[in-house]
């Protein structure tokens, strides 16, 4: 079965189907505010368990979902969690056009989008050391796989799933599962889908075409892989995408496809789980 065929066969899935077949890999939520308090709850949750036992907190982050951050810090302040054991890895970082990354005060800057809506809310006292606050950029990315390595690798992966299939901007290229920190150039499904969503008034000439991320063997390498994939706005375009990565063929051409055989769920809501109108 040829991929094209693959596809027509999963979207005629129901959840109810998909749920069966997962065997606990699906997890369906109501809506996306469910899947935000369901991933904030799961990072705050981590962190208070390893401040308990003494042991730091390893974790691969998002920017994209971002829904998560602001339950999270409010789970933060009201419960006062420290996040001075923690590590943070932000999954990746647009650039210029000469492959660094965008200054924090750029509207498309992951990183001052944290700074804004998650660093900044944080009671002082409770904040994470910046130096243990690491984002992707084009004078860190060749030292980011022996950091990771160093701390003993990541203990939970968290992040969301791109239109075909990448995970951080791991796109679709042979050997990809073995991909380490780099400079990437974005595709034009990349581009497009982030344009749609990102209030730019669809400008795909000036939209970010390079980005610096993590590698797939750090993110397949964590002790634990957590999946949130939605469509978030109108449009139905992540209801494919869910299904080949639960039960596609694994191959390079949708690199999400490589987690399995390792320790994942994906989380989705109903919108994302249903069936598109039409199967073409």
């Amino acid at each position: 079965m040829n991929r094209a065929e693959e596809i027509r066969k999963l979207l005629h899935m129901t959840p109810a189907q998909m749920k069966r077949k997962a065997r606990g890999r699906l997890l369906i939520l109501k809506d996306t505010d469910a899947m935000h308090l369901h991933c904030a709850n799961s990072i705050a949750d981590q962190i208070i368990a390893n401040n308990k036992r003494g042991k730091p907190t390893v974790l691969i982050l998002p920017v994209g979902p971002v829904g998560q951050y602001p339950f999270l810090v409010k789970r933060i302040n009201k419960e006062n969690i420290s996040l001075k054991d923690c590590h943070f890895f932000y999954m990746d970082e647009n650039c210029d056009d000469n492959g660094h990354v965008l200054p924090p005060s750029h509207p498309l800057s992951f990183r001052g989008e944290m700074e804004r809506d998650f660093f900044r809310h944080i009671k002082k006292g409770l904040m994470i050391p910046k130096d243990q606050l690491v984002f992707p950029d084009h004078k860190n990315v060749q030292t980011l796989a022996k950091r990771i390595d160093d701390l003993g690798g990541i203990q939970t992966c968290y992040g969301g799933i791109g239109i075909h299939g990448h995970v951080a901007f791991n796109e679709p290229e042979p050997n990809v599962e073995k991909s380490e920190p780099r400079l990437v150039y974005l595709n034009d499904f990349t581009t497009t889908i982030n344009a749609i969503r990102a209030h730019v008034g669809g400008n795909l000439i000036n939209f970010p075409r390079k980005a610096v991320t993590l590698g797939m063997r750090q993110i397949l390498g964590a002790k634990k892989i957590q999946l949130y994939c939605r469509n978030g706005i109108a449009l139905d375009w992540a209801n494919s995408v869910l299904r080949i990565a639960l039960f596609g063929a694994t191959d390079w051409d949708y690199p999400v496809t490589f987690i399995r055989g390792k320790n994942y769920q994906i989380v989705t809501d109903r919108d994302t789980a249903k069936q598109p109108k039409y199967i073409v």
